[in-house]
């Protein structure tokens, strides 16, 4: 059981809930009524289910590739390892695709009390689009992480889709400081893929995966990094959420770590994903 659980890659859930809390603490309503409660359940349910579906076709498709193939300084997953067969992996996909789908589809029948409304129809689309993202990170011909454009799908589907679509189907409305605090979610969220990218960077450039990182180069990866981490407090601090500087010390040292180290990086992965958590956190307590 052990090697699928490692495929699951259960450390990065907590990174996938951090829009849901954000959007749903923002729009203040009393989450433990109905049907508000049932809508933050299948919210959460939903995004775990996702994020689980992209860690999995994203190691099905570094392996089809072959990037996954002589990686350093990273964990080994079931693929790699040979303890899991890529069939095992495909049939895993499928179960959670339609786990998706399935809290997908119970998440707006909680909001809008129909199957079958305008709105309904909306997040049918949006819920496509993240399955579709999900999906083809890696995963096919022109996987869109090997084309440079991963941090921007994280940027969209973990942090303004997750912040403003729990607000959303909460509240019914949209307001601006939802929009921007969903960006600020999102720009560590896309940092945690940074660190991964520029932790790889040496194998993705050998094996053809352009990633953003790989573009930037290491130093230009690490401006970008700190300017991801800058910019996520500096929203938060403009609309008053103060509570979220106390994660300051915290990504201070993040830093340092990441530009005084070119090996191990890995280490500060679980940092930066719980951090990112707590500020979603502190961002509504």
């Amino acid at each position: 059981m052990h090697p699928y659980i490692q495929s699951l890659r259960l450390r990065t859930l907590p990174l996938s809930v951090s829009g849901i809390i954000l959007g749903t603490g923002i729009a203040d309503v009393h989450i433990f009524s109905c049907p508000h409660f049932l809508i933050f359940a299948f919210a959460l349910l939903t995004t775990l289910s996702l994020q689980i579906l992209s860690n999995l076709a994203n190691e099905l498709g570094d392996a089809l590739k072959g990037t996954d193939a002589d990686q350093h300084g990273r964990a080994a997953y079931g693929l790699q390892t040979g303890a899991v067969t890529p069939k095992e992996i495909r049939n895993l996909i499928i179960l959670f695709a339609v786990l998706s789908v399935g809290f997908g589809v119970a998440l707006i029948y909680s909001a809008f009390g129909s199957l079958f409304c305008m709105q309904s129809w909306i997040f049918y689309g949006l819920g496509l689009l993240a399955i579709i993202g999900a999906v083809t990170y890696t995963l096919g011909r022109h996987s869109y992480g090997y084309m440079g454009l991963g941090d921007l799908g994280v940027f969209v589907f973990f942090g303004l889709l997750s912040t403003c679509g729990a607000y959303y189907l909460q509240t019914q409305t949209m307001t601006l400081e939802v929009v921007l605090c969903g960006a600020a979610i999102g720009f560590p969220c896309v940092g945690v893929l940074n660190l991964n990218n520029i932790r790889d960077m040496i194998n993705d450039r050998k094996h053809g995966k352009r990633t953003f990182a790989s573009l930037l180069g290491p130093t230009g990866a690490r401006i970008y990094h700190t300017a991801l981490l800058v910019g996520c407090l500096a929203i938060f601090g403009t609309y008053g959420h103060l509570w979220t500087l106390c994660v300051i010390p915290v990504w201070a040292w993040h830093l340092y770590y990441l530009w005084t180290h070119t090996e191990r990086l890995d280490r500060h992965m679980p940092v930066l994903m719980f951090s990112t958590l707590v500020v979603s956190l502190l961002a509504v307590g």
